[in-house]
């Protein structure tokens, strides 16, 4: 599922604003014709979030990959911070447009953002916003603060993927199957293999498109979920004796938590992308509604990812606390101690609770 947990999803003084409903057709309108106006030489930059995901490298990529077919020549991939890439979706198509950030288009004609709700969530490639002659946001998160000048946001959407290829279509590319397993890619991790309460008719029709083009879902899914080092096995062992539960927290509705560290991440050898599975091992717990998981970037910074059976709207904690996400799955950059972050977090949970019910 999709993590929001790699920075804050709202902007430094920005209100993150619900999206009711999805685009307008006059935002897909505005959206083929930024891309269909470009000129012959024109230069596209597709930027996905901070410590990308599954659900925003498949899509960056993916729509990519349609662009390419579309005949645009200068374009790159990318996405701030380290340039990265867990080592799950190294094999996917389209990894040759990646470049770091520090080597993107300075001012191109079109950037193209995905699976960000925020323009901070893009790093130090935010300004990109600024010199590009066009900014399109292409995303699914309710928190979505509509910051590209044409917004294809719609919440109700199980993957920013479900997006991008419907602009896809719109653009008249036909799905190949490379841009087919981008995209497959990105429904299976934000869907977690299609068992998440975002799972729809729509969703299993467009995995059956996808799949028609000839894509191995069985290689897919051992590459993507099945496959991780000793060292991480190890290193998810330790990080879980150290869970702790609190039945009495979220209103009653039962809490459970965990924290990895930079010395966790260094004595088992291991990059923090590996901690980014942990989440599924701590949700499972039936005792508890709320699961989380913070992982410390810096000495006094931590990556919070949070995650809801339903009872409790875990995107209110995180907006609350500067960050965003869905309503089943959200994430927020803490400071200060591990104890000083969690506490923020049980402050917050009892008003998140679904419809106030304190019972």
């Amino acid at each position: 599922m999709t993590d929001p947990s790699g920075g804050p999803a709202g902007g430094a003084g920005v209100t993150a604003t619900p999206v009711d409903s999805g685009p307008a057709e006059a935002d897909w309108a505005a959206a083929v014709a930024a891309v269909g106006q470009l000129p012959p030489d024109g230069r596209v930059l597709l930027i996905c979030h901070v410590n990308p995901d599954g659900d925003a490298l498949g899509s960056m990529l993916g729509f990519g990959l349609g662009l390419r077919r579309l005949g645009v020549r200068r374009l790159q991939a990318t996405f701030p911070g380290p340039p990265e890439v867990p080592e799950s979706f190294r094999e996917l198509p389209g990894t040759d447009l990646l470049v770091p950030a520090t080597r993107a288009y300075p001012d191109p004609d079109l950037v193209i953002c995905f699976d960000a709700a925020s323009g901070s969530r893009l790093g130090e490639l935010v300004d990109r916003l600024e010199t590009a002659g066009a900014a399109l946001v292409l995303d699914h998160h309710a928190s979505n603060t509509r910051f590209g000048g044409i917004n294809l946001v719609d919440p109700h959407a199980a993957a920013t993927s479900v997006v991008a290829e419907e602009l896809l279509t719109r653009l008249g590319v036909p799905l190949d199957a490379a841009i087919a397993e981008c995209l497959y890619v990105a429904l299976t991790t934000d869907t977690g293999s299609f068992r998440f309460e975002a799972t729809t008719p729509a969703v299993h029709r467009l995995a059956a498109r996808l799949l028609a083009t000839g894509i191995r879902p069985g290689d897919i899914s051992r590459r993507i979920f099945d496959t991780r080092p000793f060292g991480a096995v190890r290193l998810f062992g330790e990080v879980l004796c150290r869970a702790r539960l609190e039945p009495a927290a979220a209103a009653g509705r039962g809490l459970v938590w965990t924290y990895a560290t930079l010395d966790d991440l260094a004595r088992h050898d291991q990059r923090p992308y590996v901690l980014e599975a942990l989440i599924d091992s701590v949700r499972c717990t039936a005792e508890a509604d709320v699961s989380c998981v913070v992982k410390q970037t810096r000495p006094d910074e931590w990556a919070v990812s949070m995650r809801s059976k339903g009872a409790v709207d875990v995107s209110a904690v995180a907006v609350a606390l500067g960050g965003g996400g869905h309503r089943f799955a959200a994430g927020f950059t803490g400071r200060g101690t591990v104890d000083e972050v969690v506490g923020r977090i049980r402050a917050e949970l009892d008003g998140a609770v679904i419809g106030g019910d304190q019972g």
